[in-house]
């Protein structure tokens, strides 16, 4: 009779995974690795396990709030985003943001609480701890270059950035909540333990103790999201001093993030002969500024939401984009209109406008901004503003729109 290889083949994965490993050299036992190099007295599994909770529940709502935000701006086949409510992305995104910057001081002292046993000794006692450590490498490196690169992203700074902003933060972003999980899994049995046996306190006299410790943690996160909160929740703005953008500043009241003489455009607004090209199946119409105000003008008070975090509403006047997809020959219930921009480069010169945002009444190619003509930083002569839709997708100084039906 043959036997089953499997048992045996099992057996000796087994036994090499937590075969131990020969033990280093003592010689390199020095400076954070010598015997006694860290007073770990302040520190505990239980302090630790309540930092990790914080910041795992931190991380988890950045990452599913980070998520829709990329989806919106890059929809797979699968993914819908309504139009109402009209604020709902100024809540995803604001709360993606304010979650990011409280979880810098989380993270500052979840690191301090464990990076003593980033010096353990032996560094790696077999495979599976090597496996262990290479993970909690995986998840510290994703969860800096997360928060960094957010940071840099608010405030605008790409320099130190050699790579395109959404795509390191998307799939870093995966990268992160993967060794989280596996964190978790891996972590559970201690947190439980931490959590279910209470430990006096140990720490030495003069010393923040643990209570003290999540105090000043929790303030510390307080402060940042109230100093940061005000750029899209306009009663915090006074004491929004951490903020890049604030409700109010800026052209006609409202912030800018990129100018008309930035994108290079200001000779294409102000040419005379400025036209709107408007193709539909088998139709093209060309309409000038006096056209596009001869239609039937409409006001809509909508947001500006930025993926930075900061929203702020104006009184937008205009044409809606429905009338002028009727215009172009397509039914505005099922159709989709593709809007681009008197840019000539850029990634976000043009978007596409889903059908539920087309059909929506609160969609205009706006002409006015608190009824006056459209600031030239803010999309004149012509410019789209739909609801609950990111900043970076409201296409500004609009020269084409091209509209087909989907079905």
């Amino acid at each position: 009779m043959v036997r089953d290889p499997e048992p045996r083949v099992k057996t000796s994965l087994r036994a090499w995974l937590f075969q131990p490993l020969p033990p280093p050299p003592a010689a390199l036992r020095r400076g954070p690795l010598r015997p006694g190099a860290f007073d770990s007295r302040s520190r505990s599994a239980r302090l630790t396990s309540l930092l990790g909770i914080a910041l795992a529940v931190a991380f988890t709502v950045c990452f599913v709030t980070g998520l829709i935000s990329h989806f919106i701006q890059h929809p797979p086949w699968w993914f819908g985003w309504p139009s109402r409510p009209v604020g709902l992305y100024r809540v995803t995104q604001g709360v993606h943001v304010a979650t990011g910057l409280a979880s810098v001081p989380l993270l500052g002292a979840k690191l301090w609480s464990v990076y003593p046993r980033l010096f353990a000794w032996p560094p790696v006692r077999d495979p599976v701890h090597a496996i262990e450590r290479a993970g909690i490498a995986a998840l510290v490196a994703a969860a800096l270059f997360q928060l960094i690169s957010g940071i840099l992203n608010i405030a605008h700074w790409y320099e130190p950035m050699p790579f395109f902003f959404t795509a390191g933060h998307y799939w870093s972003a995966w990268l992160a909540i993967g060794a989280l999980l596996a964190h978790i899994g891996v972590k559970l049995p201690i947190v439980r333990s931490a959590l279910r046996h209470r430990t006096p306190e140990r720490a030495p006299a003069g010393s923040i103790s643990r209570r003290g410790l999540l105090g000043t943690v929790g303030a510390a996160a307080g402060i940042i999201t109230l100093a940061t909160a005000g750029q899209t929740v306009a009663p915090l703005a006074p004491i929004a001093v951490l903020a890049p953008r604030r409700p109010g500043t800026g052209p006609q009241h409202l912030p800018v993030n990129k100018t008309a003489g930035g994108a290079g455009v200001r000779d294409a607004i102000f040419a005379p002969g400025y036209r709107l090209t408007l193709t539909g199946p088998g139709r093209t119409r060309n309409l000038a500024l006096a056209d596009l105000a001869a239609l039937p003008q409409h006001t809509v008070v909508l947001p500006i939401s930025c993926v930075e975090g900061w929203s702020s509403t104006g009184t937008w006047t205009g044409v809606r984009l429905r009338d002028l997809v009727e215009l172009a020959g397509v039914d505005p219930e099922d159709a989709e209109a593709f809007v681009e921009s008197l840019e000539t480069r850029g990634r976000y010169r043009a978007t596409t406008v889903p059908p539920p945002h087309v059909r929506d009444p609160f969609t205009l190619i706006a002409l006015r901004l608190g009824g006056e003509p459209l600031h030239p930083d803010h999309g004149y002569p012509a410019r789209l503003i739909a609801p609950n839709r990111p900043g970076v997708l409201q296409t500004k100084w609009v020269g084409r729109i091209t509209v087909r039906g989907m079905q």
